[in-house]
């Protein structure tokens, strides 16, 4: 069997964390990735990977092969990219990670343009609210909300957004609509764990933190917001999540007077990636895109009208 394709299905199957998981990614069987496997640790001499019924993880040596290998695919993969040059057409697999609503939103009219730009291209594209490591996960660009650490990569910023809250008129006539960010306490509240680390609320730079206590936390932006629709609380989202539900009349934006600071919206990918025509495809489709269609701020925001005559 072939040794490059024995060790990129290794890095697959390490990546994934099992062999099902390698085989959907590289599009081969289950059976054929384990034999790679088997065939490379007996070139070895040595285990790469303990298995349980359960999941499969890295052995010490394995781990050390592992960091070894990428960076030797990694060099491999950039060899190519250079040899084509930087304005080599699009081709083989993009692959793409983005959080879940704002990937469905926001991501998939991008992907759609470069598929139809770009025949030889196919597309991978990962939908997580979970932010991952690009690297460690074979992912070649990302868009990721909020402030970035240091980390080497390169960030092109595309927009922002804002933390705002959220309920249903059903739920303010019931309990009522909150003048300020201290009488959350009195409320109902839902919670997106994948926006807020802790349950301390944190609003405009003279206000203090709000200390809330949910009812319900929920680790998906779109249960959240259909938990709040149906009147079970006050959601804390981003905006481009409750757009089309305050515009449509079913959530009502509150405490807007007291938003937090704006929350950057970035297209990130590895310095060793800027050489990658698919990259570079997708980052300046991204620039053009939101260019053309910039994410619009919650003051710009304008809910159809109902006509007063209708009873």
């Amino acid at each position: 069997m072939d040794q490059l394709f024995t060790l990129r299905t290794f890095v697959a199957v390490a990546r994934q964390g099992s062999f099902s998981g390698a085989s959907r990614k590289l599009r081969i069987s289950p059976s054929v990735a384990t034999r790679a496997i088997a065939q490379l640790e007996e070139r070895l001499g040595l285990a790469l990977l303990v298995r349980t019924t359960r999941s499969v993880r890295l052995t010490e040596r394995g781990q050390v092969y592992l960091e070894r290998c990428q960076r030797l695919l990694e060099d491999l993969d950039e060899a190519d990219r250079r040899v084509r040059g930087e304005d080599a057409e699009p081709r083989g697999e993009l692959s793409l990670s983005a959080p879940i609503v704002f990937g469905r939103l926001h991501v998939l009219p991008l992907v759609q343009k470069l598929l139809a730009a770009h025949p030889a291209l196919s597309i991978r594209l990962h939908l997580s609210d979970r932010n991952e490591h690009l690297v460690e996960e074979g992912i070649d660009a990302a868009v990721r909300l909020g402030d970035l650490k240091d980390s080497g990569l390169i960030a092109l910023k595309v927009g922002t957004v804002r933390r705002v809250l959220v309920a249903s008129p059903h739920y303010l006539k019931r309990k009522g609509t909150p003048q300020s960010p201290t009488e959350l306490i009195r409320h109902e509240l839902i919670a997106f764990e994948n926006l807020d680390a802790t349950n301390e609320w944190r609003f405009g730079e003279r206000e203090k933190p709000v200390r809330v206590q949910p009812r319900l936390i929920l680790n998906n932006a779109d249960a959240a917001i259909a938990a709040a629709d149906r009147g079970l609380g006050i959601a804390r989202m981003l905006s481009y999540q409750v757009a089309d539900a305050v515009l449509a009349g079913r959530l009502v934006l509150l405490l807007g007077a007291f938003a937090p600071p704006p929350v950057p919206v970035s297209v990130i990918y590895p310095g060793r990636r800027s050489a990658s025509a698919n990259v570079g495809a997708f980052v300046r489709t991204a620039r053009s895109h939101f260019e053309e269609h910039p994410l619009l701020p919650v003051e710009a925001w304008r809910p159809a009208r109902r006509d007063s005559r209708a009873k």
